[in-house]
């Protein structure tokens, strides 16, 4: 069992950040959308949204489903405070996930959209998560 939850563990490290290269960059593409002017620069974001959401979801749902691979590999470990919160998080960060799919359909459908600033701060919320979710994993409290 032990050999078999490492390779878990690697498939499921892969696609975290998988997932979190996306997480990082699709809101960086949404400040630089917001401000375009021309169609342009307009229908070059929209693709640029949609295909890196493709990947970035694909690296969620992996993510998500060799998380649970390990979670039904041990089970007991659901009885730990830190991977509850951690699962906790993750949740949020699913959260996060549509609300990015959301603000994408609305630059797409040219919906007013939020000031510059507003997507500046939207784009450091996954860093927030990446650290509080690196610690529970690592250090364990």
């Amino acid at each position: 069992m032990a050999r078999s939850m490492l390779w878990l563990k690697a498939f499921h490290v892969v696609f975290v950040v998988t997932w979190f290269a996306g997480l990082f960059y699709l809101p960086r593409l949404f400040i630089y959308h917001a401000v375009a002017r021309d169609t342009i620069s307009r229908d070059r974001f929209i693709v640029m949204e949609r295909r890196l959401f493709f990947i970035m979801t694909l690296g969620a749902v992996v993510a998500v489903l060799f998380g649970t691979a390990m979670i039904l590999n041990a089970p007991d470990y659901l009885k730990l405070g830190w991977l509850r919160s951690k699962l906790f998080l993750v949740a949020g960060l699913v959260v996060y996930h549509a609300l990015c799919y959301r603000l994408m359909l609305d630059l797409r459908a040219s919906r007013p959209p939020r000031s510059q600033r507003w997507y500046r701060l939207f784009n450091e919320v996954p860093a927030l998560f990446l650290v509080a979710i690196v610690v529970l994993a690592v250090v364990k409290p």
